[in-house]
């Protein structure tokens, strides 16, 4: 079990930790659009949304797909991975009304970890608390997964916000 923090530095940016040890970093391009990049290390990955509705966004690196998401009809976003040709399939969801958190499930449904999103009412940012499992800690790409993850939660905020309007 570890513990990861992400927390926005502005309004564009997440900065992912753990144990104060930087990670890496969300970075969207403007608010309203989906099209981001992650950092990890010296590496960038891009996140932008494909076909005519933009309802699946693909991670790239490069113009390789490595990771592939989209909403289902109950509001659940379902991330197939693409990681050293290996396809592999996860659920990211929403959990609560009052203490929400999202969880990240494997095929199996064993949650591998657990979002809790906290709103600074001071600055309007998010901050999240991620508490991971041991077999979350144990997946090769667990970085990319978690910061796609944390873009994964504001897309889902964005789309419920969407909603109610």
């Amino acid at each position: 079990m570890a513990e990861y923090y992400a927390k926005s530095t502005h309004s564009l940016s997440f900065e992912v930790t753990k144990d104060s040890q930087f990670i890496g970093r969300l970075i969207y391009k403007s608010w309203f659009k989906f099209n981001a990049e992650i950092e990890i290390g010296n590496r960038f990955y891009l996140v932008e949304p494909k076909g005519f509705w933009g309802t699946t966004i693909e991670l790239k690196d490069n113009e390789r797909v490595l990771l592939k998401f989209r909403m289902n009809w109950n509001g659940e976003i379902v991330i197939q991975t693409y990681f050293e040709g290996v396809k592999e399939g996860f659920l990211f969801k929403h959990r609560g009304i009052f203490k929400e958190s999202f969880v990240l499930a494997d095929q199996q449904g064993d949650e591998l970890f657990v979002m809790k999103p906290h709103l600074k009412w001071t600055s309007m940012n998010y901050e999240y608390h991620i508490t991971t499992a041991e077999k979350f800690e144990m997946l090769s790409n667990k970085e990319i997964l978690l910061i796609n993850s944390l873009h994964c939660a504001n897309y889902y905020m964005s789309m419920m916000a969407s909603a109610v309007v």
